[in-house]
């Protein structure tokens, strides 16, 4: 009598384990899943975090001036801009690209 329990057992966690819509292997898969949409929503919530660092910054019209003359070159009128590489920025540079 023990036989015919163990081999219906048996057969119902093979089932559960390989066959079913619920299964183990996508229930592991799904887990992966959700790991990884949390790390990249833990990702974006600090990136948010800088962003918002950065437009607070900005509020501040010295440091939008700062900010347009160092990273887009602006410049006042009657006013002449020169740009200074060092060698290991270069470098620097070609590695990037």
């Amino acid at each position: 009598m023990s036989n015919k329990y163990m081999l219906i057992v048996l057969v119902f966690l093979v089932w559960m384990i390989f066959f079913d819509t619920n299964s183990w292997f996508i229930h592991q898969e799904l887990d992966d899943d959700i790991k990884g949409l949390q790390e990249n929503a833990e990702f974006y919530k600090s990136e948010i975090e800088k962003d918002k660092a950065f437009i607070e910054k900005m509020k501040d019209s010295d440091e939008v001036e700062r900010f347009a003359r160092e990273k887009y070159y602006l410049k006042k009128e009657n006013e002449d801009i020169y740009i200074i590489e060092h060698e290991d920025s270069l470098k620097n540079k070609e590695d990037d690209e």
